[in-house]
């Protein structure tokens, strides 16, 4: 049987020589020196064991087994003669008495080598991710994932957090993206929703009188991935407070991430209380972000004022921002390279020139500089040896283009960014309202529930625009953990809020019934935030992908290619949801 092993493949040491034990795990690989003698590595969750085969009989037995499958050996362990140091157990071998195969893999060829399962085509690792997950590296993501959430559980339920799992099905809510839909079989043509995120529950649970709650909640969204969002579905970690204020939903965060970072992270410092606050505006202006790297130390800075008028077509009539690197020897082709990526993420160009040690301008835009030189060293502070890198267009668009011009040339100079640490920091004071790209039209810019800053007032007497909210987002180098905001608990500040975008009171009373109706019985003011648990476990393990830190991920066109979902089902489940299915005509 197999729970009858002795030891486990990381287990065995100098201690253990002389011992008949039993060892059961994948037959991971053998190299064979001659008909009588080679070495076979077991590998099991925990670790390897190296297996010394001795006797031509046995070399014929290990000989016919396909690597990865399953096998329980019984030998006596005794100390090695070529020790390997990188190993736990590279002091000892096994010699086998006895080898049995548990669990036959069926197939000579595997469709990667286990240990370079990471260097396959994503669809490949996916399609066959049993096999990937034997990697000892791509466990080890899982593994850390496991520790990780352990601990914000713990430490959670320190601060007197209680856990509360909230509905799955439930009905459609604006959370910002597409809903997943479950048509309902005893409500003909209703339909459920999966959640995007737990958001009215938990508000209700604050006016059900729960004081504080978290959850590790799995969330459904409809929506295209990225390297830091997985589509389909993820888990935040969920919290809600009650008598709470904006500070108080910050202490908790400051209390429960860096440690938990510095605990298990690939770096070992991070962010210690209080995080830097930073109103959305200001992170605009000078980071080109509102989701900073505070790593890099570079700052956007307007030279509208010096440059719009140099005679550069591109600046005319537009404002101009400008990011100053100073010690910065990179090359013209490394700064082309910079300029081609800043170009293919923003969608915008990027210019530049440069002050030589002479103080005479080089390279790039320069000669529509020389003219104004004086004009444009004064205004931006420069000296002999700098770099400006440059991005124009309307405010915003120059704005979000110098943030990635920042990022780009942060990395590309080490003088300039603090690489080996987390450098956590808030973004508060975001505008309630927006105007929609695509609709035109007023649209809340964040989270619906939020609470204006100023309350009915603000509503009644400012421009809708012009009103902040108390929303905030936690950043982490350079990544969005999350958005949390101080929740509106009035239901008249609640209707009116509603009403600036189209939506009247009977339309809010229908659209969120159970929470408006909560806040009529007495709600608590309330705060909450959900940070990430992919995106958190993706930063911790320093993994560029999100992909690498979940168990059984989607591939980019949100598609589970091992279990082979989406997948049409039988006309008979159909019917019983009373759904049809519509084909489109070619």
């Amino acid at each position: 049987m197999v729970q009858s092993r002795t030891h486990s493949c990381n287990e065995l040491r100098v201690e253990n020589i002389g011992e008949k034990v039993t060892l059961v795990g994948w037959y991971d690989n053998l190299r064979k020196v001659s008909k009588n003698l080679g070495f076979l590595i077991l590998r099991d969750f925990y670790g390897v064991t190296q297996i010394v085969i001795e006797t031509e009989e046995m070399m014929q037995t290990v000989a016919a087994i396909n690597n990865e499958s399953t096998l329980c050996i019984e030998g006596v362990v005794r100390e090695r003669s070529s020790k390997n140091a990188e190993l736990a157990t590279g002091d000892i071998e096994v010699v086998p008495e006895k080898v049995s195969v548990l669990g036959s893999c069926s197939y000579n060829a595997l469709p990667f080598e286990i240990n370079r399962s990471t260097e396959a085509d994503e669809n490949l690792r996916l399609k066959y991710r049993y096999l990937d997950l034997r990697n000892p590296r791509v466990k080890s993501r899982i593994v850390l994932r496991s520790k990780i959430v352990a601990e914000l559980r713990q430490r959670m339920t320190e601060l007197d957090f209680l856990e509360i799992t909230t509905p799955i099905l439930t009905c459609s809510s604006p959370e910002g993206a597409r809903d997943y839909l479950v048509p309902s079989r005893i409500h003909p043509g209703k339909f459920y929703a999966l959640p995007q995120a737990p958001q009215q529950f938990k508000q209700i649970l604050m006016a059900s009188g729960f004081d504080r709650y978290f959850q590790i909640a799995p969330c459904f969204r409809d929506e295209d991935a990225r390297a830091d969002r997985s589509p389909g579905e993820f888990y935040q970690l969920d919290m809600e407070m009650a008598f709470a204020t904006q500070e108080d939903v910050f202490s908790v965060i400051e209390q429960v991430l860096p440690p938990v970072f510095e605990k298990y992270g690939v770096y070992k410092t991070a962010s210690t209380s209080p995080f830097q606050r930073i109103p959305y505006l200001e992170a605009m202006e000078k980071y080109g972000s509102d989701k900073p790297d505070l790593r890099i130390d570079l700052i956007v800075r307007d030279a509208t004022e010096c440059l719009a008028d140099c005679g550069f077509a591109p600046f005319e009539g537009n404002t101009v921002k400008a990011v100053v690197v100073d010690r910065f020897q990179a090359t013209r082709k490394v700064i082309d390279k910079i300029c081609n990526d800043v170009e293919v993420q923003s969608g915008n160009k990027a210019y530049w020139f440069r002050l030589d040690e002479n103080m005479e301008l080089v390279g790039g835009i320069s000669k529509f500089v020389v003219d104004i030189k004086d004009k444009v060293v004064e205004a931006l502070g420069l000296k002999a040896g700098d770099f400006v890198g440059l991005t124009c267009g309307k405010k915003l668009k120059a704005q979000k283009t110098a943030g990635v011009l920042r990022n780009m040339l942060g990395a590309n100079c080490e003088a300039h960014m603090e690489k080996e640490c987390y450098k956590f920091c808030w973004i508060v004071d975001f505008p309630m309202y927006e105007i929609g790209e695509e609709s035109g039209e007023l649209e809340f810019c964040h989270n619906p529930f939020s609470m204006p800053q100023g309350g009915m007032d603000a509503l009644n007497s400012q421009e809708p625009t012009e009103i902040l909210a108390y929303q905030y987002d936690l950043i982490c180098n350079g990544v969005e953990l999350s958005s949390g905001a101080v929740r509106n608990h009035d239901p008249r500040i609640m209707v009116k809020a509603f009403e600036l975008i189209g939506l009247g009171e009977e339309a809010v009373k229908a659209k969120f019934p159970a929470m408006y109706n909560a806040f009529c019985y007495g709600a608590p003011p309330h705060a909450g935030i959900a940070p990430g648990v992919d995106r958190m476990v993706m930063l911790i393990a320093g993994e560029d992908s999100i992909k690498e830190v979940i168990p059984f991920p989607m591939n980019k066109s949100a598609m589970d290619v091992m279990m082979n979902a989406p997948a049409e089902v039988e006309q008979k489940q159909l019917d019983d949801v009373h759904i049809r299915i519509k084909k489109e005509e070619k």
